[in-house]
This record gives structure tokens, sequence and C-alpha cells, in this order.
């Protein structure tokens, strides 16, 4: 155990930027660490709203160049809390400068980008240096638990993958122009934004690959008001003011070959009115089922056909005994986590590992392959050769 404090430097003030912050105040308050965390310095494009935001987040100082903050000697760690068309910039700059970076998901923009942060990636880890990409709910508890019951063999062979994540945030037409409906900054829509968090959800449980995909892409709503500076998630605007161009995807669909010969079947939107962030995955084996809905985040279905048949059905496991996955730091059983609990555990796996000198996933190599198939995707969707019509009769 080192006696000499990570400091880390946080870039990026919004949602994702509160987010990580409160990670990096609590996780050494509620885990034993081997090293303490120095909240050093967040960086933000705006002074005053960056001096703001670390008072109230508890960062000890503000800045707004973040090239000069990832060459100074008394960081450790950089935090990547951007819009996707800054990652690689920033990723490649801190690693060069030997710090530790934990990245938002999607890793990049384009898949020559994810690869070369993955290369970089790669060499620094040969000079003790990780990386780790924030696909955070790999570590909710119940889907960390989803994960060990596959891996321990419980479902038999994997027939069917099927995950959704639908969102209703921007169903009003006139919701403004942000940011994530702007490709260039965002990369692409719904595709990359929540339905990267899905793939990497399956890839991971199920330890298998996507080899293909067949897929569709929709567009809704083509142009939205402009609102000057783009405002945050769940943001409104009015119907008379000047509207931009949406250049990304409302809603994704597609099917997906797995390397261990199950079939997959994903949905991704942020149309779906009354669902705020249904987050779900099923896994149909030859054995079991299982199943988690991050609106019900503390619970797993499971379904054994070893049950006696006149008693079989679905139950219900609470995930919330000290035993499952990251619960012995928090409360007593029942007494249920939340959405912000995941980047806690992402803090408390990275101080780990980078103490130990270990490799922590999801490595880069882990979310370079979730762009490989968010390109695919989008690949797919813009073939019309894909689509079979059906007969007019």
């Amino acid at each position: 155990m080192s006696t000499t404090p990570l400091r880390v430097a946080l870039i990026g003030t919004a949602f994702m930027g509160r987010a990580h912050s409160q990670a990096w105040r609590v996780a050494p308050r509620m885990f034993e660490l081997p090293r303490d965390v120095e909240m050093s310095v967040i960086v933000g494009r705006d002074a005053g709203r960056t001096e703001a935001a670390a008072r109230q987040q508890g960062w000890h100082e503000a800045a707004t160049d973040w090239k000069q903050v990832v060459e100074r000697d008394d960081i450790d760690v950089v935090d990547i809390c951007t819009p996707g068309d800054s990652h690689e910039e920033i990723a490649l700059a801190a690693l060069a400068a030997g710090k530790h970076v934990l990245c938002e998901k999607p890793l990049a923009n384009t898949v020559a980008e994810a690869e070369r942060m993955a290369d970089a990636a790669r060499d620094a880890a040969t000079r003790g240096v990780l990386a780790m990409c924030g696909f955070s709910y790999r570590r909710t508890p119940a889907v960390a638990l989803m994960q060990r019951i596959v891996a321990q063999g419980r479902l038999g062979d994997i027939r069917h993958v099927r995950a959704q994540y639908l969102q209703d945030w921007i169903s009003d037409p006139d919701a403004p122009l942000t940011w994530r409906l702007d490709k260039e900054k965002a990369g692409s829509g719904a595709l990359g934004d929540i339905g990267a968090h899905i793939i990497d959800s399956a890839q991971w449980i199920s330890a298998s690959l996507i080899t293909a995909v067949s897929a569709q892409l929709r567009t809704f709503v083509t142009s939205r008001p402009v609102q000057g500076e783009s405002v945050g998630l769940g943001g409104r605007g009015a119907s008379g003011a000047e509207r931009g161009p949406v250049t990304v995807d409302d809603a994704a669909v597609f099917t997906a070959d797995f390397d261990n010969g199950a079939l997959g079947v994903f949905e991704a939107t942020r149309m779906a009115l009354g669902r705020k962030n249904a987050n779900r995955i099923e896994l149909n084996g030859s054995k079991a089922s299982i199943a988690f809905d991050f609106e019900r985040m503390n619970e797993l279905e499971y379904f054994s056909a070893d049950d006696e048949t006149g008693l079989q059905g679905f139950r219900r496991i609470q995930v919330t005994e000290p035993e499952h996955p990251y619960l012995e730091a928090w409360w007593p059983a029942g007494h249920g986590l939340g959405y912000e609990h995941a980047f806690v555990h992402e803090v408390v796996d990275l101080v780990r590992a980078i103490d130990a000198g270990s490799e922590i996933h999801p490595t880069f190599d882990d979310a370079a392959q979730v762009q490989r198939v968010l390109a695919a995707v989008e690949t797919s969707a813009g073939d019309e050769s894909r689509l079979t019509k059906v007969e007019k009769k």
C-alpha cells in the first residue's frame, strides 16, 4: 500500500462531470482503498462555471486549459468526461504524459480513433500506466452478479441475448439541439450514447463477441430549436426558436451474431415515451434464463429448468446482500443502491488496479471492440440491399 495519494484531474463539468466528481468524493469514504485520493483540479471551458463546479463538487482548484493540466507533475490520473470528439486528443496526451486515464464511453467517435487510443493504452501499460473506459453499468451490483452467474455456467449454452436501452428525454420535437444531437461532437445518437452500453454489457456478460449485425437507424425529428450554448439532458426548447439540423439517429435496432453461436436482438432509443432509463438485458441458455432492468436496478430475475416442473417460474433475486458484488461496503440487506453507485465502484476498481499494477477492465481494447460494433451497425443501416421487401398481395 502506497502512502502517496492519487492526484486526479477531471476534464468536463456537466452531467458526467458531476457523476464522476461524486464518485471520487465518496469512494475513499465508503471503501478501504490502498491509496488516498486527492481531487486536485477540475477543467472546463468557462472559467466562472468551472470555478463554481470546483466549489460545489469538492475540487481543490479550477482550470480551463486541459493541455496544461495533463502535463502537470502533480497529476496522476486524468478522468475524461467531455463529448466524444475530444476523447482521442485528451487521452493520447494524458497517456503520453504518463497519466492513468479513465475515459467516458463511447471511447471515441470512430473506429480509427478508438484503435489509436487502444494502441496508445497498450504501449502505456508497458510503462505501468493504466487506461479504462467508463462503461459504468458493468459495476451495478446486479449486473456484476449477473455476469458472475453466467460465468459459473449456470445458464448452460447461451442461445439468446436481447438488450434494450429505452429513454424518452428527446421525445418532445421542441427539445433543444444539444451536442448529443450533433454527429461531429457525439459520433452517433442513441446508437453510441446508450446503445454502446448494452453492446458492452451483452459482450461482457455473455463472454462472447458480436461478429455480424443487421441494422436500421431512424431519425424521427430532423430539426430542433437552437438555444445558444447546448444544454444537458432533459432540456426543453421553445417552438418558435431558430431550428438546426439533427445529424444523428433517434433510434437504432439490430440483430447480431455472437461468436458463441448466440443470437442477439438490440434496441436503443431516446424517443420511447414513459421509459426514463430502461436499460434491460436478458440471456436465455440451455439450462436457465436471467434478466435485468435498470429501472429495478437492485433486482435480477432468474429461471432454472432444474426446478421442479410444477414450481417453475422466474424468481426475484434481491441484490443487496453483503456477498453480492461491491455491497460489502454499503448498507444492510434490503437497502438498495442508486445510479451514482456504479461510478463509485468504477473509481474503487481503478484505484485498486493502479496500486496493484494490474489490468483494469473495460480496457481501451474492450471499448474499441464496442466501437467496431457501432460502426458495423451504421454500415448495415446504410445498406438498402439488406432489406427484403414483403410482397404485396
